[in-house]
């Protein structure tokens, strides 16, 4: 029996706290649900109790660089949820001692080059020490992740077959990327500019595949506008996309190909209805220009006074008023008039409203509910599922749905 069901590493962090007031508010802490807050700094961690008014949650003090810190803290608790990033340079530690005490986890990353070295690195010991390490668990890579299994599940269960492409679509969205999610991404494309194989990651669409799976038909995801005939929509790049398909088609291997050898992923974002080509390429055009200036050292200097930083992030008044609406087509294989559509929609922004209550009932999930899955590296769907679809729609603000047609 351990100390406590959740372990939340982190508090003191803008997404962590968010993360904190919603266990709080929705679970409280000592009933059904025993949980703590930790970080490296007890002052810090103190404020938060207080400030979410549970000036009685337990913490615990750990610094993401002391090894026998780390390796106590995990014992304590059946499940860490970490919101510590970006996880390369912050994460690996935490992973290897959740791994090594049996401990559970989940986190935000999207940081495809890490994951790949987490799974390749401590994939076996984890089968091994019963851990379920489950990555992503925020808008990347949930709602792709879990949309296209519950798009699959309703397409089997009406037709008998799954869809053997699925694309998704983001029609709108109001937020910001967070300030964490910005800096896992310069911290990538600072990687890749001095290390040939990290890009070769990067740009593999099947990186998160486990070794020796076979690949599917998917290649380069989309950098420019391009139309849509199912959505008779022009569409554009989602900068998402080089996470969220490397995870859904991931979830697919990790299910025993349940979706087919051949099966095909994609997303894109929406043009407005009314946009025509000239002005969606040229959005095109800006987009992939501004994501590939990352890439190069001076420009990433400038962006960093306008990004965001760690630790900041919208008011309460503006994360309430946010909000994420997604669509995911799916293609029948022999009959497109059985083509089906469904949507994922989230009542909060999606870079920190949303996402830190996905986070939360992620570890939730992991503590408490009766899961299929063994030790080892899952995804959201291949690990949580429709239980933790259940619970994002119960508690969490977010719908899952089939529709009629595309937006």
């Amino acid at each position: 029996m351990r100390d406590y069901d959740i372990i939340l590493y982190g508090a003191s962090g803008f997404t962590g706290r968010l993360v904190a007031e919603y266990l709080q508010e929705v679970y409280g802490n000592g009933e059904d649900l025993v949980w703590a807050i930790a970080g490296r700094n007890e002052d810090k961690l103190r404020e938060i109790a207080n400030a979410i008014d549970a000036p009685d949650t337990p913490i615990v003090v750990a610094d993401s660089r002391d090894s026998n810190a780390l390796a106590s803290m995990v014992a304590s608790a059946s499940v860490v949820c970490t919101t510590v990033g970006p996880y390369a340079l912050y994460g690996s530690e935490l992973v290897a001692a959740c791994v090594a005490a049996g401990t559970h986890y989940c986190d935000l990353t999207g940081e495809v080059p890490w994951m790949r070295d987490m799974i390749r690195r401590h994939e076996s010991d984890a089968r091994d020490s019963g851990a379920r390490i489950v990555h992503t668990c925020g808008f990347d890579s949930i709602p792709s992740d879990l949309g296209t299994l519950f798009l699959q599940e309703a397409m089997l269960a009406e037709h008998g077959v799954p869809a053997k492409r699925v694309k998704l679509m983001v029609d709108r969205f109001s937020g910001a990327f967070s300030g964490g999610t910005v800096a896992s991404m310069i911290n990538i494309m600072e990687t890749a500019g001095k290390d040939r194989k990290v890009r070769e990651v990067v740009a593999d669409p099947y990186a998160l595949l486990p070794e020796g799976a076979p690949r599917g038909p998917d290649g380069n995801d989309q950098t420019s506008a391009l139309y849509d005939d199912d959505f008779q929509r022009w569409t554009l790049p989602f900068v998402m996309a080089g996470i969220n398909t490397r995870v859904v088609r991931r979830s697919n291997a990790l299910l025993d190909f349940a979706w087919g050898e051949d099966f095909s992923y994609s997303e894109s974002m929406l043009a407005p209805a009314r946009q025509g080509a000239v002005t969606s390429k040229l959005a095109g055009l800006a987009m992939t220009a501004g994501t590939a200036s990352l890439a190069i050292a001076p420009l990433r200097a400038i962006a960093r006074r306008f990004l965001p930083a760690p630790g900041e992030g919208p008011s309460k008044e503006q994360r309430e008023k946010g909000f994420f609406d997604i669509y995911l087509y799916g293609v029948h294989p022999t009959d497109r008039s059985a083509d089906m559509v469904a949507r994922v929609t989230g009542d909060r922004d999606p870079g920190y409203g949303s996402t830190s209550k996905m986070l939360a009932e992620a570890a939730i999930c992991l503590a408490r509910d009766d899961l299929d899955c063994e030790g080892g590296f899952w995804t959201p769907a291949s690990a949580m599922g429709s239980v933790l679809i259940q619970r994002l729609q119960e508690s969490a603000g977010l719908t899952f749905e089939r529709v009629a047609d595309v937006p």
